[in-house]
């Protein structure tokens, strides 16, 4: 398998910047830490590991105090709050900045990457990219994990695309939202934490997200089918402001970067475990796990391959020098 490439630079890269420490050795810093999904949640879980791990290797002198589930800020608010140093790191769903530079989305483009090779490949086309764009916004990326290969939850059975027109879908970026347009579907902003009420109250019918997202959710409690489409795997990542970090002793930073590194390795790890051991929750649950159809497959493949197109556009040369390095 290949190596996963750790997404942290170098103490030398972060040298290179320049900065002042002004904290002495026996300082302590506490961060808070926004992140949008519940604790039983396997980003959450790598992050609590993160965290603990970074208050051993600086002995207490960097505290990581994590808020989940949205409880500090609500998920689409996390990015700017650390930004702004509202708060000083924080974990969000890459590709809702898309909207900002397509390039951010590439890792939710359909079927573009639909397993975890294709999708450690697209990460390393990806991430000498976007690390950069958010340098410059005093954002230092530290590590990013995906999701489980994206499948579709519906309460009847969907054997073609035209089975999916005019059914309530809950979009959670800009690539799903138009998605679910291209496929017929009406499209609904819902983030993870309110799925059961959404469905509950009607406002959405059917959702494309992954097994883990489903089995936290309870999904056999709305709905009935699990068609495993493997549409993509996005990814979470987790940035720290750069001021923020700059204050720090060399020592300690050295520390949040190698516990970065191995957060990366093992959240990947932890991402593929989840994806049977969460299909087999759905199942044991009464879900009906089913194999797509040749013909659905055909038709959301080119749906996939329209949106490309559209992709490459708004991506510019940044696009085309991602999906150059992605197919070498």
């Amino acid at each position: 398998m290949k190596q996963i490439k750790p997404l942290v630079i170098g103490l030398a890269g972060l040298l290179f910047f320049g900065f002042t420490s002004s904290f002495a050795a026996t300082d302590y810093v506490t961060w808070d830490m926004p992140t949008p999904y519940p604790d039983k949640t396997f980003h959450t879980q790598n992050i609590i590991e993160f965290a603990d791990q970074v208050k051993q290797l600086t002995d207490g002198r960097l505290a990581i105090k994590i808020h989940s589930a949205g409880s500090l800020f609500k998920h689409p608010e996390i990015k700017n709050a650390v930004r702004g140093g509202q708060v000083q790191i924080g974990e969000f769903f890459l590709s809702l900045l898309s909207n900002e530079n397509a390039v951010f989305g590439a890792d939710s483009q359909p079927f573009l990457a639909t397993n975890y090779e294709e999708a450690m490949k697209l990460w390393g086309a990806q991430e000498p990219i976007i690390v950069p764009l958010l340098n410059a916004q005093m954002l230092q990326p530290l590590f990013a994990v995906p999701w489980p290969p994206q499948g579709l939850y519906t309460k009847k059975e969907i054997t073609s695309v035209d089975d999916l027109k005019g059914i309530k879908f809950r979009a959670y970026n800009a690539t799903l939202e138009k998605f679910a347009n291209m496929v017929g579907a009406a499209p609904t902003q819902v983030e993870v934490p309110d799925i059961p009420q959404a469905f509950a109250t009607g406002r959405v019918e059917a959702m494309i997200t992954s097994p883990s997202t489903g089995a936290n959710s309870k999904a056999w409690d709305f709905v009935e089918y699990f068609t495993d489409i493997k549409a993509w795997l996005p990814k979470n990542i987790v940035v720290v402001n750069r001021r923020e970090f700059n204050k720090l002793d060399p020592d300690v930073q050295k520390a949040v970067l190698q516990a970065a590194q191995e957060a990366e390795v093992r959240g990947w790890e932890m991402s593929r475990k989840e994806t049977a051991a969460k299909i087999a929750i759905l199942k044991e649950n009464g879900m009906k796990i089913v194999e797509p159809s040749k013909e659905l497959m055909e038709g959301l493949k080119k749906i996939g391959e329209e949106m490309l197109v559209d992709w490459k556009k708004a991506a510019g040369k940044d696009g085309e020098e991602l999906l150059t390095n992605y197919y070498k």
